[in-house]
């Protein structure tokens, strides 16, 4: 998939953890673990609202555009 999730590294920036995130912006931390591990098939921008919102952060900072085999940037 082209599109990378930084949620990780975000969170370690924020000196945060999953479950925290998760009870702050209204999701399970089941749901937020898929979003991390990139099997997320959407993201409501309710939701990226509030993790940007509770990170302090821009979407960019946690999502991230990779070309895939053959593809141009």
């Amino acid at each position: 998939m082209p599109i990378l999730i930084n949620l990780d590294v975000m969170l370690a920036r924020r000196k945060m953890r999953s479950n925290e995130l998760a009870e702050k912006i209204g999701i399970t931390t089941a749901n937020l673990s898929i979003l991390k591990t990139g099997k997320a098939k959407a993201i409501r921008f309710s939701t990226l609202e509030a993790i940007c919102r509770e990170l302090e952060c821009q979407p960019g900072d946690i999502m991230e555009f990779t070309a895939g085999k053959g593809e141009k940037v």
